[in-house]
């Protein structure tokens, strides 16, 4: 069944692909439901265009729409799904670090919970003289530190194992109350990310956010790190856009979505 011509007809199939590219890019993780009016603020084009593409959008599956409320087309995850079939999460992480690293100037991380620790699986290190010491395969614990909160944020189990259990002291600001940590952790998740000063090492800061699978579950979290003399808190509040965006970054990759109740403030 032929359908309207997205670009009305104008002869100019790239430039409709282009309006097309910055429509779905007006969606994102923290915000998955886009009115047709905020579409237009967040791309600029007239409302006239905004409608007439939507309106193709939707009829060729690229966009849902219910009511006043638009949403990427569920048809899209079909597409998405070969695209990311049979690729490791690490090859499309790896990148994104290295992205962090160079636009930072400071170490970026990947790290997954194992057996009751985290794990840095994948690094973009620093290239400062003065560095947190950090390699691939590094095993830390998982009650200290902003990855720690993270990968404990969304998983609830691991979360109560870990509470339950004596909460040693790595550094003068480690959290050792069961309860304050259980605060921090329902914190983490409500905010979509955390940041700790000295909590795991003295003198260094940590900045993490969550990546998640297609299914929802956790993945792993992003972080950079680095001393604090250059990581200061309101260094660490400069980055959280860039932080959360790479996060969200990594999850389109992925296929992935928050959790139900649990995403980026």
């Amino acid at each position: 069944m032929a359908t309207a011509d997205p670009g009305g007809g104008n002869g100019q199939p790239l430039l409709v692909l282009g309006k097309i590219g910055e429509i779905l890019d007006a969606f994102s993780l923290d915000r998955p439901s886009l009115t047709l009016g905020e579409i237009r603020d967040a791309t600029g084009f007239p409302a006239s265009t905004v409608q007439r593409l939507v309106t193709n959008m939707v009829a060729l599956g690229f966009l849902d729409r219910q009511g006043d409320q638009v949403r990427i087309g569920v048809k899209m995850a079909y597409w998405a799904a070969p695209a990311v079939k049979g690729i490791d999460v690490l090859d499309l992480v790896v990148p994104v670090l290295r992205q962090l690293r160079d636009v930072t100037g400071e170490t970026a991380s990947f790290f997954r919970a194992e057996q009751g620790h985290r794990v840095c699986v994948a690094l973009a290190e620093t290239n400062h003289a003065l560095r947190r010491e950090m390699h691939v395969g590094k095993i830390m614990p998982l009650h200290a530190g902003s990855a720690s909160r993270v990968l404990l944020a969304w998983d609830e189990s691991l979360a109560e194992h870990i509470l339950a259990q004596p909460l040693g002291p790595i550094t003068d600001s480690t959290i050792t109350s069961a309860d304050e940590l259980a605060a921090v952790i329902k914190q983490t998740r409500a905010d979509g990310y955390a940041i700790t000063i000295g909590e795991r090492e003295q003198g260094a800061s940590g900045l993490s956010a969550p990546v998640f699978k297609a299914n929802g579950e956790l993945a792993g979290c992003l972080t950079i790190s680095g001393p604090t003399i250059r990581m200061p808190l309101e260094r660490c509040l400069d980055w959280l856009d860039l932080i959360v965006e790479a996060a969200e970054q990594s999850t389109r990759h992925l296929g992935g979505r928050f959790p139900t109740g649990g995403g980026p403030a």
